[in-house]
């Protein structure tokens, strides 16, 4: 009799613990429901949506016809402005991001020296973050570079006579790549946290060893931060091949002169809402989805060369 009991005891409690879970199962899938209709409706959806656009004709006021590879085939063989648009984002990415990555670094160890009210400076450095995405700010940058902006000013003061910077082929690329590494603030926080992670008896050990600042660098920081640098480096590749509002606000939304802004998201962004070829613009979509996916997938593979990792044997 005894065993009876004593066996259906922890069988109670067993069938009452499980109601429990399926209860709070139940509640938990309840409260989630909302984020999984907005990921099929807003993000799931959507995207299936554009990948068969991409391979139509679609003008938004008429019903989609379909024409296969014909989008894909025309960017490659028959739109310069494509190839154009590509390369201006190409010479965007590769000379902006190294520029920006750096200035942070270089910011990011002078403010690791432990300076007096370190957390208004990092406030104030992380502002143009912050602002640098704004149209306000790339309209004050399409002023300050203008003819008669702050720079022509500043160069009038030495004798020297300035241009219409934004308004000049040559010159209007470079506006926007200095506008990019003007919006250091997020990876300059990010290292400024990894610089704090590395021990400080690394530095006094090499210190005794009679290892300078540059050596101490070099052998220490750097392998030490490649992490933190391997991190940045694809966040800020990810984010630089979709920069859009910069160029559509210093160019008017023409990517001038002569297409010299004309980024890749901007060129996108007239084929889609100014010429109306919603299937073709859908397709230089993908096509930039690809690019990004392939260069993220290029970086983790190279990664294994020179990143290192504290647990790596």
């Amino acid at each position: 009799m005894t065993e009876v009991s004593v066996a259906s005891g922890p069988a109670g409690g067993g069938h009452r613990s499980t109601q429990r879970s399926r209860r709070e199962a139940r509640a938990a899938y309840l409260f989630l429901a909302p984020w999984f209709v907005g990921l099929l409706v807003i993000t799931i959806g959507p995207i299936f949506a554009s990948l068969y656009l991409s391979f139509t004709d679609y003008s938004l006021l008429e019903e989609a016809k379909w024409v296969g590879l014909d989008n894909y085939t025309k960017m490659f063989t028959e739109d310069p402005r494509f190839l154009n648009s590509l390369q201006v984002t190409t010479i965007y990415v590769i000379v902006s991001v190294p520029l920006q990555l750096a200035f942070a670094l270089a910011l990011a160890l002078v403010l690791d020296r432990g300076l007096r009210g370190l957390p208004i400076y990092r406030s104030i450095f992380y502002l143009p973050s912050l602002l640098g995405g704004s149209v306000a700010i790339a309209i004050l940058w399409r002023k300050v570079f203008g003819a008669d902006g702050l720079v022509n000013a500043v160069l009038s003061v030495f004798g020297i006579q300035g241009t219409g910077w934004v308004g000049h082929p040559d010159y209007a690329l470079g506006t926007l790549i200095l506008l990019h590494v003007w919006t250091f603030g997020a990876p300059m926080i990010i290292f400024l946290a990894g610089l704090r992670q590395i021990p400080s008896s690394y530095y006094e050990a090499a210190a005794v060893d009679g290892a300078g600042a540059l050596r101490q660098f070099r052998s220490i920081t750097l392998p030490l931060l490649t992490p933190i640098i391997f991190f940045n480096l694809v966040l800020e590749l990810i984010k630089s091949f979709q920069s859009f509002t910069q160029a559509f606000i210093v160019s008017g939304g023409r990517g001038g002169p002569a297409d010299s802004t004309l980024f890749y998201t901007l060129y996108l962004y007239l084929q889609g809402f100014k010429n109306y070829d919603m299937g073709y613009a859908a397709a230089m979509a993908w096509v930039l989805l690809l690019i990004i996916a392939g260069l993220t997938g290029v970086n983790f593979l190279a990664s294994k060369y020179w990143v290192f990792y504290g647990d790596t044997k």
